[in-house]
């Protein structure tokens, strides 16, 4: 075969994506305890008032909770484990989405639009962070050099929602940094309230409806994801947890980092098909056919 068929097959075929073995992306989210970062993201993401306006005023998530949820982690997957024009193509929906989305500021009443950079950065921003700090507290062994590599790395998603990589955080210090500058901005609204309560106790799954039919409304579904949703409040920054009206307390984050370890290992002991969704297992076949470790 010639060289240059050869490598347009491999490229189709054996595309790595954005990432990759090696990389710190594919690292930190072959961790199961990223479904707790991804609450703690929501919990985060809801203190901007017009991000939660944006979601508020052009969401059926209340309706769809779960259904938007899997769209979500779908994104995510796809992003970190697709080929790169999987990732391409999921940005390309993503920007065409928001581009045709306004929302009224419930403060001004200033329309405005859900691509507006700087609701794009936050979301970014509490989002990879949530990820890699939850998966840093969960016992993920990760140097700082690491954190700061996820962070550079993470540009490169950025960039699928329309962000200019070079405005997007790229460290640690400049996450610590940007959220310096942003948490005058942030406050606990109506909508923030109203969301949180809904994360913490959302409708659960008609699969698992049955107990609460027979009236055993805290059965073990509800249980283990009340622990969920608490482990994942508790991991907010202490200027977070503050702004829910909660303590920020150094008792907080410990019982935070114990609870979060202990649902890693649970989450580990899983089987496998629980823990590896079809995107990632398809990012470590290619990767397993170049001869790679993933």
């Amino acid at each position: 075969m010639p060289s240059g068929a050869w490598h347009s097959w491999a490229v189709d075929t054996d595309d790595l994506g954005l990432f990759g073995p090696g990389s710190v992306t594919w690292k930190v989210h072959a961790e199961p305890i990223l479904i707790v970062a991804g609450l703690r993201s929501l919990y985060l993401q809801a203190l901007h008032p017009r991000a939660m306006a944006g979601v508020a005023q052009n969401s059926n998530y209340r309706v769809d909770a779960w259904g938007r949820l899997v769209r979500t982690a779908d994104y995510v997957a796809t992003a970190v484990y697709g080929t790169t024009a999987e990732a391409e193509a999921a940005g390309r929906r993503l920007r065409t989405l928001h581009a045709r989305m306004r929302a009224t500021d419930p403060f001004t009443g200033e329309r405005f639009r859900i691509d507006d950079p700087e609701l794009l950065r936050w979301v970014h921003v509490a989002e990879v962070e949530s990820f890699v700090s939850t998966a840093r507290r969960a016992g993920l062994a990760l140097t700082d050099a690491e954190v700061d590599a996820y962070y550079t790395e993470q540009r490169r998603v950025a960039a699928l929602v329309g962000l200019d990589p070079a405005d997007v955080p790229g460290t640690a210090a400049e996450v610590a940094d940007y959220y310096r500058r942003i948490r005058p901005d942030l406050r606990m609204t109506k909508e923030a309230a109203e969301t949180a309560l809904f994360l913490t106790a959302p409708p659960i799954p008609w699969k698992l409806s049955l107990p609460v039919k027979l009236g055993l409304h805290l059965g073990p579904p509800r249980w283990a994801y009340l622990g969920i949703a608490g482990t994942a409040l508790a991991l907010l920054p202490a200027w977070a947890r503050r702004l829910y009206g909660g303590l920020g307390l150094p008792t907080t984050a410990l019982s935070a980092d114990l609870s979060v370890r202990a649902l890693r290992l649970a989450l580990t002991a899983l089987p496998r098909r629980y823990r590896v969704g079809p995107i990632q297992q398809a990012a470590k076949d290619r990767a397993a056919r170049l001869g790679l470790a993933a």
